[in-house]
């Protein structure tokens, strides 16, 4: 009898092990790719290092990343049957492959030998590494273009056509977008050469005038449009005839600034678990060290969809925090933030009234020499559904409903749920994060 409950039991705790295991690899794969300074060379022996230990049978784990002409391996590599592999992708384009083999038969699981959770785990790994590689060919980007602008020449002409360059060579849709950008800057100036560049690619000339307006609310033929080699070109020189140089570069900059927004836009509007909100404020914050001057629309608007994410939905908190945080605020916050990679919570509302009277203080006491000596201690936060994972993982789900209890009743039991809590063990995620 004792035989039969032991088994349930051992094997839920090779299962939280497995778990531990995995979760222990990405904690490190986080850590390898957190820091931006260094290249792809430099991590991705790292990472094959740290793979094999995060599978279940690690002892026969080996990990190949391939990414264009480069190639990285585990130590006497070998290729097998056995194997578990998935793309890494780049702005839609399939630059790599990351693969894990097993040098020896293992017992079938979910995906042949390996787990279904480990097919997850290669897949986060694979689209970490996708993101490192974006992150350092913006910074590039970003860097050649503060040395361009640092540059002490006597014209400051030719500075947007090096910028316009690397964004063609490196983002191509970007090119296209920034380009179609200044055509409708241009056409809503005035500028017959823009509208009718405009009207050559952005209309069907085959749709009389006459048909159009009579037919105003009848569905046409869908016409398929492409942007020639050229159009960029052809909408930038229109451009040098008739802006400044000054201002063709700061309308780039702020459609650049405006497409890296746009990424963490669609992110903060889903609801998708902390983890990959929090990977898209950190793309952000490594993107835009210095976070721009520029004035957007989305920029207020994704400030304020932040604060609904992670702190509160009134209207009233709202009002008053949007005046105080921007995001890189929220980037610093989630430095301080303990959530299991599932999370879907928010800060408690203890949590966020301390976090917004942190945000005032630090703003106040910037013109305020009494407030600027306050001193704000160093503060993590849980999440409320860890919380709830904790009191869950324990068997605390009655505590929830102490409340409608009798007083008497609440008192009685009142010392013993203290002294519960007191005893109860964290699971292994919270730990870790802790």
């Amino acid at each position: 009898m004792t035989h039969k409950k032991t088994r349930p039991i051992n094997k839920l705790i090779e299962s939280l092990k497995e778990r531990a295991k995995e979760l222990n690899c990405l904690y490190q794969i986080e850590e390898i790719l957190s820091n931006h300074d260094v290249t792809l060379d430099d991590v991705c022996p790292q990472i094959i290092k740290v793979i094999p230990p995060g599978w279940q049978y690690s002892d026969v784990c080996q990990a190949r990343i391939v990414i264009e002409d480069s190639v990285y391996c585990s130590p006497n590599f070998t290729e097998t049957s056995w194997e578990q592999s998935t793309d890494i992708v780049v702005q839609s384009n399939k630059i790599g492959k990351l693969s894990i083999y097993y040098t020896a038969e293992m017992p079938n699981a979910d995906d042949g030998p390996f787990l279904k959770e480990e097919t997850k785990l290669i897949q986060t790994i694979a689209e970490r590494i996708g993101q490192f590689i974006m992150h350092h060919k913006m910074r590039q980007i970003m860097q050649e273009w503060e040395t361009a602008e640092r540059a002490e020449t006597p014209k400051r002409r030719g500075e947007w056509h090096v910028v316009l360059q690397m964004i063609k060579q490196t983002d191509k849709k970007l090119y296209l977008n920034i380009s179609r950008k200044i055509l409708n800057h241009l056409s809503w100036s005035g500028i017959s050469e823009a509208e009718e560049l405009l009207q050559d690619y952005g209309s069907d000339n085959t749709i009389a005038e006459e048909e159009l307006f009579d037919n105003w609310n009848r569905p046409h033929q869908r016409h398929s449009k492409t942007f020639a080699a050229d159009f960029g070109e052809a909408a930038f020189r229109i451009a040098d005839s008739y802006l400044y140089d000054d201002k063709i570069l700061s309308l780039i900059q702020k459609w650049i600034y405006e497409d890296k927004l746009s990424f963490l836009s669609q992110v903060v509007n889903r609801n998708l678990a902390l983890s990959e909100v929090a990977d898209a404020i950190r793309r952000y914050y490594h993107l835009t060290p210095d976070e721009s001057d520029i004035l957007s629309p989305s920029k207020k608007g994704i400030v304020v969809s932040l604060i609904r994410r992670f702190l509160s939905g009134q209207l009233q908190y709202i009002n008053i925090a949007k005046q105080f945080t921007n995001i890189h605020d929220f980037y610093h916050l989630l430095e301080h933030v303990i959530f299991t990679v599932d999370s879907h919570g928010k800060l408690g509302g203890k949590s966020a009234g301390l976090y917004l009277a942190t945000q005032i203080l630090k703003e106040k006491g910037k013109d305020n020499e009494l407030l600027a000596s306050i001193k704000i201690p160093k503060t993590w936060h849980i999440t409320s559904d860890v919380l709830l994972h904790f009191m869950h993982y324990n068997n605390f789900d009655e505590v929830v409903e102490q409340k409608y209890k009798e007083i008497n009743q609440v008192r009685t039991e009142y010392p013993h749920i203290v002294q519960s809590f007191k005893n109860a063990p964290f699971p292994a995620d919270i730990k870790k994060g802790l």
